[in-house]
């Protein structure tokens, strides 16, 4: 798979990049999803916000009104297919149009031996890594071809391309969620605007990181927006990137 440094947007202005455009960030209520959140309110975006946690989406929300900017909150968790397809109409009702699509929720599953995962738990990660994404796909590529410069950004890992023992159901979900992606991206290449992409982070300070390995020193580690730019990049309307997977370290 193809691989980028950085993408085309560098003669836009850094300065509110993003004004006027609506876009729909999932895993918001923290990490690399906050983050982007943020930036994207920042840079003039109205936000919405989605994730499992009110009480996490209420404190990004308080942040990004402390910043000037402004945020719709959806509590939803996309281990609910019915609730995703329901969000697509609701957007169109309310806004018109989708600029910007993050899909950025993820789940590490735990770490096992591959043939010891539980069925539970590797459903579980299948459904909200990819699954659960392919959805977003199905309900927002109509908002997004209604945008002058529709744009969407999925979060993978490393870990598909230097595959690490026991993170083999992670592993999985996210080499499925880069095919399904690169896929779309390429379908809609030569008959829309949209521009469809993939960040890999990195190793970065988040609440799944702690988790993969409880006893590292965060400290140490990129925060969540120091890889947020990226991000904006590719989520800006002079952005020509589609169909790559860009590296934010």
């Amino acid at each position: 798979m193809t691989t980028e440094q950085t993408p085309a947007a560098e003669d836009t202005p850094r300065s509110k990049r993003l004004e006027g455009r609506v876009a729909l960030i999932t895993g918001a209520s923290r990490g690399i999803g906050a983050a982007v959140a943020k930036r994207f309110a920042a840079e003039g975006a109205q936000v919405v916000l989605l994730a499992r946690s009110q009480a996490g989406l209420e404190e990004v929300d308080d942040e990004i009104r402390a910043l000037g900017g402004k945020a719709t909150l959806v509590p939803l968790d996309l281990r609910q297919p019915e609730d995703i397809d329901r969000m697509g109409a609701s957007l169109f009702q309310r806004f018109g149009k989708l600029d910007i699509l993050v899909g950025n929720a993820g789940v590490l599953g735990g770490l096992s031996p591959v043939g010891h995962y539980s069925l539970k738990d590797w459903n579980e990660v299948m459904a909200v890594n990819c699954t659960a994404n392919w959805r977003l796909i199905r309900g927002f590529d109509p908002l997004l071809r209604h945008s002058d410069a529709g744009r969407a950004i999925f979060t993978t890992s490393a870990v598909v391309n230097e595959p690490h023992p026991f993170w083999g159901a992670y592993a999985a979900s996210k080499a499925a969620l880069e095919t399904l992606v690169l896929t779309w991206a390429a379908e809609v290449a030569r008959t829309t605007k949209l521009k469809i992409n993939l960040v890999d982070p990195g190793v970065v300070s988040t609440r799944l990181r702690i988790e993969a390995f409880p006893g590292e020193d965060q400290a140490t580690l990129a925060t969540p927006d120091s890889v947020a730019d990226v991000y904006v990049d590719l989520a800006d309307p002079a952005c020509t990137t589609n169909g790559k997977i860009v590296r934010a370290q």
